[in-house]
């Protein structure tokens, strides 16, 4: 599945500070979706570089993460059950700041 994910307020850093990412994400043996669970594991093991813990927490993203699914925020879709289609856009915006 094509996705365009997109890392922001710093998480580009865990990235190698590329902040738009164009990816072919494949579903898993049985499944017929692809929702927010699985593709967060996805992208823990392919995209994160460095630091993963900046990230995630458990199998969700960490608090302070805002998650966009084409710019509806994930909490009114069903967060980690939210199911993506093709060519969806994912934006993940870092709100802490330090300073």
């Amino acid at each position: 599945m094509r996705l365009t994910l997109e890392f922001g307020g710093g998480l580009e850093l865990l990235c190698k500070s590329v902040k738009i990412h164009n990816v072919d994400v494949d579903l898993k043996a049985g499944e017929d979706k692809l929702t927010m669970r699985g593709l967060l594991s996805w992208v823990r093991t392919n995209l994160i570089k460095e630091r993963p813990e900046m990230f995630m927490k458990g199998d969700s993203v960490r608090p302070g993460v805002l998650v966009l699914v084409n710019d509806c925020d994930w909490e009114l879709s069903g967060q980690l059950d939210t199911t993506l289609e093709e060519k969806d856009a994912i934006v993940f915006i870092s709100t802490l700041h330090g300073g």
